[in-house]
């Protein structure tokens, strides 16, 4: 296994950089309404913590193009995640992503990387006044850097693909006056824990899966609300559970927002009942 310093110096130049960024002016934000570009799922696509949403990144509209990076780190019982990602919308129609997974094996010893390449295009629609939301469809090709402990739990492969659907849409006054965003996501997948195991195995591969979240808008730069992932079970050696979170949201600005969750993600390898926190720190431009 890799010395877990590489991921710690990676995540020291990621915080550096972000934190450059917060210097950004006014001037470089999009045209798109404060929040409605989310954050940056630990996948590297626009959404919530666990779940890519229809949304697109950033808030670039229709003759725009943003850019938007972040730097993320969750920690439950015997395991630590650090993600560092970046993706680019161009004119609100196609998003692409580029993410690296780093997941720290506390108890266990040493580390698993996964590399995470997406594209999202928007349908059609839009999240605040059409009547259906704003629909998108995408896909994520992931690699894992090393495969041994994958393949030796019985992944049948170390690089996969997912494809998925979403739609996303703001109700207007829908709760106590605030207004709610609900998302929904069917995500065909093989991979285990988001990939880091691996994919497929001797109980099953390719199979459609729900995520779906709500969000209710305190304040028009803060949102609290809940996220749910549905998960194969593929490993007959490592049981998997469902991901589910509580998090909250503040956007600064339209550049700068930190999102903080609390996680349940489940059995993980054998090492059961994994709950923690999770921060992220993300700035488009």
């Amino acid at each position: 296994m890799r010395n877990t310093g590489s991921s710690k110096r990676r995540a020291i130049v990621a915080a550096t950089a972000l934190g450059a960024l917060m210097a950004a002016t006014a001037s470089m934000a999009g045209s798109r309404i404060l929040g409605t570009g989310a954050v940056s799922a630990i996948e590297g696509a626009a959404g919530g913590g666990l779940s890519p949403w229809a949304v697109l990144s950033s808030t670039a509209s229709d003759d725009e193009i943003g850019v938007t990076a972040a730097a993320t780190r969750a920690w439950v019982d015997d395991y630590q995640l650090t993600v560092t990602g970046a993706n680019v919308n161009l004119h609100d129609r196609m998003e692409f992503s580029i993410a690296r997974q780093t997941f720290e094996l506390s108890t266990l010893g040493g580390e698993l990387e996964q590399d995470i390449y997406g594209a999202k295009v928007r349908l059609f629609g839009d999240v605040l006044y059409h009547p259906l939301g704003v629909w998108s469809a995408g896909v994520m090709h992931k690699r894992l850097v090393d495969g041994t402990v994958p393949t030796a739990l019985g992944a049948d492969d170390v690089n996969g693909t997912d494809a998925y659907l979403s739609a996303s849409k703001l109700l207007f006054n829908a709760f106590l006056g605030r207004n709610v965003l609900l998302n929904g996501t069917l995500r065909n997948t093989s991979a285990n824990q988001g990939g880091l195991l691996g994919f497929g195995g001797d109980q099953g591969g390719h199979a459609w899966m729900a995520e779906g979240s709500v969000g209710v808008f305190v304040t028009p730069s803060w949102v609290v609300g809940t996220e749910y992932r549905q998960k194969p079970d593929n490993l007959s050696v490592a049981d998997e559970e469902d991901w589910q979170s509580v998090y909250s949201a503040y956007f600064f600005n339209k550049h700068v927002s930190l999102t903080g969750a609390w996680l349940d993600l489940g059995d993980i390898a054998g090492l059961p009942s994994q709950r923690g926190g999770y921060l992220s720190l993300q700035a488009a431009f």
